[in-house]
């Protein structure tokens, strides 16, 4: 080995030489621009050649050699180690995520069976208050049948007794004709009375149908309640149905009339306390609390500031100035909507809107709290706008 680096020095001396005169003769030509080479010489004059293994400090050949071959065999352990710990990471982690599987699959197995329990006897309890509503639907029915048949009987003396007196008080064709006109307007209201109530046996078995299909049964009682004619009902229904002759001394003996439409706020609240109040409108059901979607006489305007930063859904009801009625005001995603709410008859609903008839304004709110307004517009009433006002606006209705 020492002989081969010798040969090795003597070809680089002998190639420096040759170079070095090569770069002489190249300096020489281009004295002009004074660039040249010089080599690092040693003490003896010479260049200086560094050999490997030779100076002071160098690592011998053979040490070298060793260092790299154990470098070498440290970085390819290393390499298979990792290799080794991902697999035994891999087989961990597949090992606890198929326990955590089973232990959910066991837990879910175990809800099911409870929640089957669970439905099972909700199902018969369902089964049993169904065949209960339906029993108290027939009595209620029954009940009600007979009180229509007594009112027809009695209301079948007093049409004898007016068409008998008008009988007797016709002497010539002008009395003739004015007891055939009363005669046409008996009837007509026997009619509307007998309508009105065929109306709300409908309606009762519409809202005991919807209150059985959905499981709502805590409210049925009261809802019929609110439906089926009670006495103060069943007296305002003779009192329409009765005949001309024994109206018209009614009517001139009672303290308010209705005019045709509202003219003045004094004149709508009047009308609200008259009329609105024993019929508890604005009240919260089964309560003497006034509901927190129920507001005073105020303008569109108002209505509408009240519900401008609210959400979609938002609603309030307020006392119409142009109808008999109310206005329920509704906060959708792009504006506003306002629903004209009729209650010049005896019962509660939306002007060209929806067909159906409610029997109090709470039930119209709470049916459409389930029930969309309009298909167009899909509106359901989600939360109730209350009062920001003190005292609340509708204070003046309840003096």
């Amino acid at each position: 080995m020492r002989e081969e680096q010798l040969r090795r020095w003597k070809e680089r001396e002998e190639k420096a030489r040759m170079e070095e005169a090569m770069l002489t003769k190249t300096a020489r030509r281009k004295q002009s621009n004074g660039k040249h080479v010089q080599w690092l010489r040693g003490k003896d004059g010479e260049v200086w050649v560094w050999v490997m293994g030779e100076a002071p400090g160098d690592k011998p050949y053979e040490q070298i050699s060793e260092e790299l071959i154990a470098e070498r065999a440290r970085q390819q352990a290393q390499k298979e180690a990792e290799e080794l710990w991902r697999q035994k990471e891999a087989e961990i982690t597949k090992k606890f995520r198929d326990a955590m599987a089973q232990e959910k699959a066991r837990i879910v197995a175990e809800k099911w069976k409870i929640e089957m329990e669970d439905r099972k006897a909700a199902k018969l309890e369902e089964e049993k208050i169904q065949e209960d509503l339906k029993k108290r639907e027939e009595e209620e029915r029954q009940k009600g049948e007979e009180q229509i048949r007594q009112q027809e009987e009695i209301r079948a003396k007093e049409l004898y007794l007016s068409l008998k007196q008008a009988q007797q008080h016709s002497q010539h064709s002008d009395d003739d004709q004015e007891w055939e006109e009363q005669l046409r307007r008996s009837k007509a209201a026997d009619e509307e009375r007998s309508h009105k109530a065929r109306r709300a046996r409908d309606e009762y078995r519409r809202q005991s149908l919807r209150a059985i299909q959905k499981g709502r049964v805590a409210d049925l009682s009261n809802l019929f309640q609110g439906t089926s004619l009670n006495n103060d009902q069943e007296a305002k229904l003779n009192s329409n149905s009765a005949s001309p002759l024994l109206s018209h001394a009614v009517t001139s003996s009672k303290i308010w009339e209705r005019p045709s439409r509202p003219f003045s706020r004094e004149v709508i609240i009047r009308w609200f306390k008259e009329e609105q109040v024993p019929r508890r409108a604005g009240f919260e059901r089964n309560t003497n609390r006034i509901a927190q979607w129920f507001h005073g006489i105020i303008s569109r305007q108002e209505a509408e500031e009240l519900l401008m930063n609210k959400s979609e859904g938002t609603f309030l009801v307020r006392v119409s100035e142009k109808i008999w009625g109310y206005a329920l005001s509704y906060r959708q995603q792009s504006g506003f909507k306002h629903f004209l709410v009729d209650a010049s008859g005896d019962f509660y609903s939306f002007l060209g809107v929806d067909p159906n008839r409610h029997a109090t304004l709470t039930d119209l709110i709470d049916f459409h709290k389930e029930e969309i307004i309009t298909s167009s517009g899909g509106e359901l009433l989600l939360e109730p706008c209350g009062q920001q006002k003190n005292p609340p606006d509708y204070s003046p209705l309840f003096e």
